[in-house]
């Protein structure tokens, strides 16, 4: 028997996405999986009948409601959120792509991006053009959501489509569901760890999902926690299940109501505890344990609003403080402009900026000038040729590097 192995590693198991084949069509090595002790998807128990509000669940269920209230009112209270959280979007991108094993770093996604208005191949190492899909993805996704579209199967799909749109993911059919039988595997051991919903089976599993999703009567969170886990136990797509699975999260706390913006990511705290994220997941399946994965999953949201908070917060005083600054050191009625800017776009080159600003060339040279000196813009790739400088607003990524 050929197995071929599909890239979506989960943890430091080196979990691989596998299917079977009659023939190597993939290239890979002939390699034969163990699945004797594998998990297999928990048919007809889903969503949970007999699920129990238990004290030690409400009293968790009390603290990440409190933390995502505190969290939302930050959020309220930031008349730009969107230039101020944008860089928590691209943490998100980074760190829910480096779980699935795609490894790239802020500041390459952020110079790529002050290079390349489009995705082009062979400008990048495949990883970064990924976790730059995901971004705007995540965005595009966030976007047709406020025009009023439902979150909806196909708008996962649409999300799944442009997640692999490009580069290496366009080969794993972007925007389709499964139609060969796939799996979770551990590499390592050459054992098969979990067995996802049978692709016969998929689109009566995905229709109970999003039928719970619209008239489930569980609580907000605890509905968005029973939705992920079971979202990845069908694992209906051939890559990018965990990343898509994970973005829902974000959207379905924004659809419910419990934060007023959609800028609230969870992959932070799921990339800290990954073997208990994926252990507890399989034993939903395996033990019907589906109380021990709720409680898992608010003690992350409860966390890591708090996180999230402090990052924000931190975002939200630098602005104060250079707002202040920028006005005394440009003198400009342009000065806010420039502050948004940097803020948007942390990593540029000169020429970019004097486009993009909407300031005046003259002016706007003048204006990099006097940030460079004042040590707020580090130029990191100095003009050569055709190319202009590149500067980095060092103060923010600081802030958000992971």
């Amino acid at each position: 028997m050929s197995l071929c192995l599909y890239n979506e590693r989960l943890n430091n198991l080196s979990l691989k996405f596998i299917k079977k084949r009659e023939t190597n069509k993939c290239g890979a090595k002939m390699v034969i999986y163990d699945s004797a002790d594998a998990v297999k998807y928990h048919y007809g128990k889903f969503p949970p009948q007999n699920f129990q509000y238990t004290e030690p669940l409400i009293q968790i269920l009390m603290r990440a409601t409190n933390a995502i209230a505190r969290y939302d009112q930050m959020l309220k209270n930031m008349h730009n959120s969107e230039i101020l959280l944008a860089p928590l979007r691209n943490q998100e991108a980074v760190i829910s792509s480096r779980m699935e094993g795609t490894i790239s770093t802020m500041d390459e996604i952020l110079r790529y991006e002050a290079d390349h208005d489009e995705l082009e191949t062979g400008q990048a190492r495949s990883d970064v053009i990924e976790t730059i899909l995901y971004q705007r993805t995540l965005k595009m996704v966030q976007q047709a959501l406020l025009e009023g579209a439902p979150l909806s199967s196909a708008l996962i799909r649409q999300a799944h489509q442009g997640l692999l749109s490009f580069g290496r993911g366009a080969r794993k059919s972007p925007g389709e569901y499964k139609t060969e039988q796939n799996y979770l595997a551990d590499q390592n051991s050459k054992k098969i760890l979990f067995v996802p919903i049978s692709p016969e089976q998929l689109q009566t599993g995905m229709d109970t999902l999003f039928g719970y999703i619209d008239r489930g009567e569980h609580n907000a969170l605890i509905k968005i926690a029973l939705t992920h886990v079971e979202f990845e136990a069908l694992h209906p797509f051939k890559d990018g299940n965990g990343r898509i699975g994970r973005m829902l999260i974000t959207l379905m706390l924004w659809q419910s109501g419990l934060i007023s913006s959609p800028h609230f990511y969870i992959s932070g705290y799921m990339e800290q505890y990954k073997d208990d994220y994926i252990d507890k997941m399989r034993n939903v399946s395996m033990r019907d344990a589906w109380e021990d994965w709720v409680m898992f999953f608010l003690e992350a949201t409860s966390n890591q609003a708090i996180q999230n908070l402090e990052v924000a917060e931190n975002i939200r005083q630098l602005y104060e403080e250079l707002k202040i600054k920028f006005a005394e050191i440009l003198s400009s009625k342009w000065s806010v402009h420039v502050l948004d800017f940097i803020f948007t776009h942390p990593v540029f080159r000169n020429n970019r900026f004097t486009q993009k600003s909407g300031i005046p060339s003259a002016t706007a040279h003048k204006f990099i000038k006097i940030l460079v000196e004042h040590e707020i813009l580090l130029e990191i790739d100095p003009a050569s040729g055709s190319k202009s400088a590149m500067y980095s607003f060092e103060a923010l990524m600081e802030k958000v590097r992971v």
